[in-house]
């Protein structure tokens, strides 16, 4: 069996869970309304229009509610002790490590597939081809994003709080695809030149490449551990 046939045995297992329980989805999703409400009801609305606050507060939601899917990327197989089955199966690590990648994805894509429609809402933004692009950037974003959550969801579960330990190794790992795609998201909705656009997106696509290499070459000796 070839290792993609393999990854992709191990994500539709995650995937048939979650659509059974649905519990990572509700959350996340219930997570990333709250947080777009929150911002418009505490901000100043005499001096911070919803328009300024938009492009940050998609990118903060979407961070977050990625943080709420990852954590339980790794939970049932501890809970049902069935990660040492995982590991003592004839697969190899890099299986394991494309098939969570791959099911990370799948829940993370749609909790943002979910809220998109509600930020436009929410926060008045135009409908414009512009949209498209910055679902672009979002899908360009999560990939890398994705990827180094999947390895430190398999740390943070060989400890005894994961649910506390994995904000606390990710958040530094999501300032910058946050930061370079909230820039981004800032210049398509105004309308600016393509060459303010193409740095921030070459930032994003060698953040994937550096992230997803490093993920995927430590994860076989996290796991190991």
């Amino acid at each position: 069996m070839s290792i993609f046939r393999m990854a992709w045995v191990i994500a539709a297992k995650d995937l048939r869970i979650e659509y059974r329980s649905r519990t990572a989805l509700h959350t996340a999703t219930l997570f990333a309304v709250l947080v777009l409400l929150i911002v418009v009801f505490a901000r100043d609305g005499g001096t911070v229009s919803l328009a300024t606050l938009g492009p940050s507060v998609l990118w903060i939601t979407i961070a977050l509610a990625s943080l709420v899917t990852l954590n339980r990327a790794f939970m049932l197989e501890r809970e049902h002790s069935a990660l040492d089955g995982i590991l003592l199966a004839p697969i190899s690590r890099s299986a394991l490590f494309l098939g969570k990648w791959l099911a990370n994805l799948v829940f993370v894509l749609v909790v943002l597939t979910i809220t998109f429609p509600l930020w436009i809402l929410f926060y008045g933004v135009a409908v414009t081809p512009a949209l498209l692009l910055v679902a672009g950037v979002a899908l360009l974003a999560t990939v890398g994003v994705t990827a180094i959550g999947t390895l430190f969801s398999a740390i943070a579960v060989r400890t005894r709080h994961a649910e506390l330990m994995l904000p606390v190794l990710m958040l530094p790992f999501l300032l910058p695809p946050v930061y370079f795609a909230a820039q981004a998201t800032v210049r398509l909705l105004g309308g600016r030149p393509l060459d303010e656009l193409l740095g921030w997106l070459r930032f994003l696509l060698l953040y994937d490449i550096a992230f997803a290499m490093l993920a995927a070459m430590l994860f076989p000796v996290v796991v190991d551990e």
